[in-house]
């Protein structure tokens, strides 16, 4: 049975549809009112901007640091402090948190106020940081009553004293139950990794009572 003129009309017809429909999407295609292309794009976007991020991040994390260079440890950020020897992610957040509480820390002592740092990690990292701020201190002296005894105070009231931190402060403690009391302030240098320097520093706070 051969089509009618009718057939062929309807036909026509319905591939003129199919023809306009293909046009009306190609156009919304290119204004991005396709909602097919309208979600599709941005994601690519998105993806391809998380992909060069995290490849910044790890091309920043793999750079050595040059010769002679320091890393303000007072201003930088978690990814420039990851690139100092031994200081990993954890770390690199417990310094920009006990900083953004606490305040600058001014000098490489103070660091050790930062749980997870000691002796022997500052003195790997002296040739590599700087400290650009000054640490915060009482404006008011303090008056004899309210002095902390390093013969009777806890690791925790000793790691508040400026430039001790839980290291040394844990090293007092173990020193004074082994050797007893201390007879003067300048015992404490006998203490591994407090120095003359240090003493100085909290001597206004400290007392033998």
């Amino acid at each position: 049975m051969k089509p009618t003129q009718e057939d062929r009309r309807a036909a026509f017809f319905v591939l003129l549809l199919f023809l306009a429909g293909v046009v009306v999407r190609v156009l919304a295609v290119g204004e991005g009112a396709a909602p097919g292309s309208v979600l599709l794009r941005p994601n690519l976007q998105s993806e391809r901007a998380n992909r060069d991020s995290v490849e910044a991040q790890a091309a920043r994390l793999s750079e050595p640091l040059k010769r002679g260079e320091r890393i303000d440890v007072d201003v930088a950020g978690e990814l420039d402090l990851t690139r100092l020897p031994r200081i990993g992610p954890a770390l690199a957040r417990r310094i920009v948190e006990d900083r953004e509480q606490n305040g600058p820390f001014g000098s490489l002592e103070s660091l050790d106020r930062v749980s997870g740092v000691g002796p022997r990690l500052l003195e790997g990292l002296e040739a590599h940081v700087s400290f650009s701020g000054r640490l915060r201190r009482s404006s008011a002296s303090p008056r004899p009553g309210n002095l902390i005894s390093v013969n009777t105070a806890t690791a925790t009231q000793l790691a508040g004293l400026p430039g001790i931190g839980p290291t040394r402060a844990a090293a007092i403690v173990k020193h004074r139950q082994r050797h007893g009391r201390f007879s003067s302030l300048d015992g404490l240098t006998e203490v591994p990794g407090i120095g003359p320097a240090t003493v100085d520093r909290i001597r206004a706070h400290v007392g033998l009572r």
